[in-house]
């Protein structure tokens, strides 16, 4: 099946409970990925910029979710500053969602985010390349999302 989970970063997903693969599919994305110990830089992040309810309410989104290794790859120096600015934040955390379902076939391209502005996306299953990072685990399904956890944090163009 061309459409399941694919990625290395899949392996260190709980097997039960509400991190599990079963688990996520049953919450909106921003509970989902609470539950997600790979993403709790991530949720502390969506949540000091105050997006967990715009994310939870929105409807067949994509979400390019980076993980605690991609947050450690920014200067602590540098990821402060943009923790304590909300509107920089906001585009940082906005320019990782797309405004629509995508699955693997469809993820090859260039998309519009919810920052207006755009992310491109190269290669194949397993192998995607989304502006520079690399899909740890793909197409993760949350009641109101399809997530890609990328091993880079994505940095907007504007």
């Amino acid at each position: 099946m061309t459409d399941a989970r694919f990625g290395p970063g899949c392996a260190s997903v709980p097997a039960d409970g509400k991190g599990s693969f079963a688990g996520l599919a049953k919450e909106p994305v921003a509970t989902a990925a609470s539950n997600n110990p790979l993403l709790s830089t991530l949720v502390a992040a969506v949540k000091k910029a105050g997006l967990v309810d715009t994310l939870n309410n929105s409807k067949n989104i994509t979400v390019f979710a980076p993980s605690n290794s991609a947050f450690d790859k920014i200067p602590k120096a540098d990821l402060d500053k943009v923790l304590a600015d909300k509107t920089t934040l906001t585009h940082l955390l906005t320019h990782h969602v797309v405004p629509s379902r995508l699955a693997p076939a469809a993820l090859a391209g260039t998309h519009p985010t919810l920052n207006s502005d755009s992310v491109k996306v190269s290669g194949t299953t397993p192998d995607f390349d989304v502006a520079g990072a690399k899909v740890l685990c793909g197409n993760v399904q949350t009641a109101n999302a399809t997530v890609y956890i990328v091993d880079t944090v994505l940095m907007p163009m504007k």
